[in-house]
């Protein structure tokens, strides 16, 4: 363990500590006394030395361990004290398995330098020689003039007990790596060299450094500081930036009262774009050259106020990770619960979504729930359970996550002429080969998984269930009729008998699904259906 102490004028002192006390040769037991008698305890060994018995060099806390008949024991000294033949070793724990005469004893290194043995000890009684000075002389140099520590400066703190300044900015001496200046252990009580932010807004949570201003991210507020640089405010009230020596100048706040909360996490940057949640107005931000923009309102503002608002995500995680091989914002929300009282991350309630710059939309949810990701050369990787797994890779299939497969799914709401009741007649789809209808329903219709499902290459599924068909192919299309096989509902006037065409509703939603059972390719251009007007 060593320290350095920067000193005016570039003195140095280079500080060491001196190495543990670990090296105390073996003795042997000469014998040992259960009930002991005087002042040296009731549990103590009676050990003769195979020097002159010299107590300065052990000390209580000392570990002490011996082995009989291949079991080992262990011990930890309380009291040492020697006479003219032995030197006696009080336990701190009784010792209730006999120590034949002759067994090695195996001192270990004292784990108490609250009473170090006399001879590591200085004259004084003090611990002054815990430490020693390696090196004392003007700036480090080969034969310069050595100091002594001089003159020590202090000041009296009347309260000495913990305060944090959540809501403060300080910053210390320059850092230089070309000259080799570093006082960054300097902080200049002569100097202007805190901000303060309003307390109101919550703490810091995060900074980040762009260009010549610093961003800070408060729980219920975004501002930038101003760097080497001071606002100047016209008559219009327009701020003008000028040149001046404050190292953190003017803070500004960013319009909107909007924060990070307290998931500092969820933040993720590209370019001038930078990406942060806010729980407290449970919404999803983007702040960039225009200001803070919400873009959970870009068709999933029920959505996210919904899952922002869980109680549970107070002791959870909201990882944000910038896709560069999508060029995609991935937010992954994580929720907590309580398992034999223990908080674990409740993967059943945790979901991963991301946003879409081109489309100005939320794209698709993910299966992998990760602990956090980053981007590097064109790829996106995230870590899960202390491994990293590495995405669009062409090593796995696809939609394959952390060593678990899982299906592509695309969900689809068809509602043409929203007042008409309709029968739908048809579905369709433009892509390859390999999806397949794992789900129709209409608001008339219970909804139930296709267990003889639609598929381009092969029939699969049990009989008498809703719908028997499969996709065909034509001009690189894929269609199938839909079957109906239910019983007529409450006062329907006209129902189809079995495997009659048709599946009645105001509007149905479909899913479509890829197992991806290999590696090739999965596409999915466009969807339709076919329908006619229809009556109950």
């Amino acid at each position: 363990m060593a320290a350095t102490i920067e000193i005016k004028y570039y003195n140095s002192f280079w500080l060491k500590k001196m190495d543990s006390i670990t090296k105390v040769a073996p003795t042997v037991v000469a014998g040992i006394l259960t009930v002991g008698t005087g002042s040296i305890g009731d549990n103590y060994l009676k050990v003769a030395l195979a020097s002159a018995p010299d107590s300065t060099v052990y000390g209580p806390g000392q570990r002490i361990s011996w082995t009989i008949a291949g079991n080992n024991y262990e011990n930890i000294v309380t009291y040492v004290t020697s006479d003219a033949t032995y030197t006696y070793f009080t336990l701190y724990n009784n010792l209730t398995v006999g120590v034949p005469s002759g067994t090695t004893i195996n001192l270990g290194k004292i784990i108490d330098y609250d009473f170090l043995p006399s001879q590591y000890i200085s004259a004084t009684g003090g611990s002054s020689q815990d430490w020693y000075i390696e090196e004392a002389r003007i700036r480090g140099g080969y034969n310069n003039t050595t100091v002594d520590f001089g003159v020590k400066a202090y000041t009296v703190e009347e309260n000495n007990q913990r305060e944090d300044l959540t809501n403060r900015l300080i910053y210390s001496g320059v850092f230089n790596s070309r000259t080799g200046i570093n006082n960054t252990n300097q902080f200049s009580v002569a100097e202007d060299i805190t901000r303060t932010l309003d307390p109101a807004n919550g703490s810091i949570q995060k900074l980040y450094a762009e260009d010549t201003n610093l961003t800070v991210f408060q729980e219920l507020k975004v501002s930038r500081a101003l760097i080497d640089k001071s606002a100047v405010y016209a008559a219009d009230g327009m701020p003008l930036t000028t040149s001046g020596i404050d190292v953190i100048g003017q803070v500004q706040s960013y319009a909107g009262n909007y924060g990070i909360g307290k998931h500092p996490e969820s933040f993720a940057v590209y370019g001038y774009r930078k990406y942060f949640v806010d729980t407290y107005q449970n919404v999803v931000l983007r702040l960039s050259q225009d200001g803070i923009t919400e873009i959970s309102d870009y068709g999933m503002f029920d959505y996210f106020r919904d899952k922002l608002s869980d109680s549970n995500l107070q002791n959870g995680y909201i990882y944000g990770i910038w896709d560069i091989h999508n060029k995609q914002y991935v937010v992954s929300i994580q929720p907590t619960k309580t398992v034999s009282n223990v908080l674990v991350i409740d993967e059943a309630n945790s979901v991963t979504a991301s946003f879409d710059e081109d489309s100005s939309g939320w794209t698709s949810f993910h299966s992998y729930i990760p602990n956090d990701g980053v981007s590097l050369r064109n790829y996106l990787y995230t870590f899960k359970n202390g491994s990293i797994w590495k995405h669009y890779s062409e090593l796995v299939n696809k939609a394959n996550f952390y060593g678990i497969q899982y299906p592509s799914t695309v969900s689809i709401v068809f509602n043409p002429q929203v007042s008409q009741s309709k029968s739908f007649l048809t579905i369709n789809y433009e892509g390859t080969y390999n999806w397949r209808l794992s789900n129709f329903s209409t608001e008339t219709d219970i909804s139930v998984p296709v267990s003889q499902y639609f598929s381009a290459s092969t029939l699969v599924g049990l009989e008498d269930q809703l719908f028997e068909n499969r996709f065909k192919k034509k001009e690189n299309k894929y269609f199938a009729n839909i079957l109906n096989t239910s019983l007529p509902g409450e006062n329907e006037i006209i129902w189809g008998q079995p495997y009659i065409t048709g599946v009645k509703g105001f509007y149905a939603n479909a899913t479509l699904q890829c197992d991806h059972n290999n590696n090739d390719k999965s596409e999915l251009f466009a969807v339709s259906a076919e329908y006619i007007e229809s009556s109950y």
